[in-house]
């Protein structure tokens, strides 16, 4: 198929979001195997250890495919195994037509992060990552000039060396003016010292222009400080904006002026939670391009009701991810 001129001019116009973090596989709860055989006579028996099921996942990872299915030019920056979880991890990316001639690729094994679901859909982890293939990523060279924004979070700015390489590259892009975004997606069981975390994500925000969090995130990381005032004292430190999801209830925004507004969640049948902050996390990056705001100017200067959109927008998108199992957001057509 050709294209003419005008499609290829429009295509090479719109922004590029890059999204920098971890990829790995979320090992989920399916249905429950049977301990020992099981005879036509026997009792029910007692569940034994659940079967696992394999899914793509990462926070970062599951932000990148988010944004590519709701129509955003998205490239994928991280370190992926090339054992045969980094080869369908990789598949999964350029399936939804996410870029990845950013991914750097190693021998070491992938990820793995074990989910526990909750009797209300919430989702826990523990984590394998001793000598994983992501925790060695590498500062790439300077972002092509097409890049708009930069999306950073989760274990990717815990586990060195990576997290410091990382780290560079988030001051290294907002230095020369690329829009940055933040979702510190606390997984407390991997950060050995929360004080030293919380000092570093301190040093973070005078190089971020959205900061995204949950409630429960925002809590962790206020320590014994009230978190609205937490909050204020980050608006202040860099950021045009902190949102905040609050579950079922919906999300949202705290402004540098003072200002803020919020919409309520959308009401589903939660299926789980997996991928709802992620998918929050592309669809506010989505929608802020639609209104040219990637920018940390351009944010500052949105109105209530361009931030009624955004976060409405959000919110739909995450209902729809929390209504089926697994880190699976929507496409555009599905909102």
């Amino acid at each position: 198929m050709r294209l003419c001129p005008q499609s290829i001019h429009y295509v090479r116009k719109r922004p590029v979001i890059v999204v920098a973090g971890e990829a790995l596989i979320d090992l989920v709860p399916g249905r429950p195997a049977p301990d020992g055989p099981v005879r036509a006579d026997d009792p029910a028996p007692e569940p034994a250890l659940p079967a696992l099921l394999p899914r793509r996942g990462g926070g970062p990872y599951n932000t990148a495919v988010a944004l590519a299915r709701l129509g955003s030019p998205t490239a994928f920056c991280s370190r992926i195994s090339t054992d045969g979880f980094g080869e369908a991890l990789l598949r999964g990316l350029r399936d939804d037509g996410v870029d990845t001639a950013l991914v750097q690729r190693g021998a070491e094994p992938t990820t793995l992060a074990v989910a526990s679901i909750g009797d209300d859909g919430s989702a826990g982890y523990g984590f394998y990552v001793e000598g994983t293939a992501d925790r060695l990523f590498e500062l790439p060279a300077a972002l092509p000039d097409s890049v708009a924004a930069v999306s950073f979070g989760t274990c990717s700015l815990v586990l060195e060396p990576g997290a410091s390489a990382y780290e560079a590259l988030l001051r290294r892009e907002a230095a020369r003016g690329v829009f940055t975004a933040l979702d510190p997606n606390i997984r407390a069981g991997l950060i050995p010292d929360a004080d030293a975390y919380r000092a570093r994500f301190h040093g973070w925000l005078p190089h971020v222009g959205l900061l995204k969090l949950s409630e429960e995130d925002a809590a962790w990381l206020a320590g014994s400080q009230d978190p609205a005032a937490a909050a204020r004292e980050w608006l202040a430190a860099g950021p045009a904006a902190v949102v905040l999801t609050h579950g079922g209830d919906g999300v949202s925004v705290l402004t540098r002026d003072g200002g803020g507004c919020s919409v309520p969640g959308v009401r589903v049948e939660v299926v789980d939670t997996i991928g709802a902050g992620d998918t929050v996390n592309a669809a506010l990056l989505h929608r802020l391009a639609a209104h040219q705001a990637l920018s940390a100017d351009a944010v500052a200067k949105l109105d209530d009701a361009a931030w009624q959109d955004v976060l409405g927008f959000a919110a739909r998108a995450a209902a729809v991810t929390c209504s089926r199992a697994g880190a699976e957001p929507p496409y555009a057509s599905e909102l």
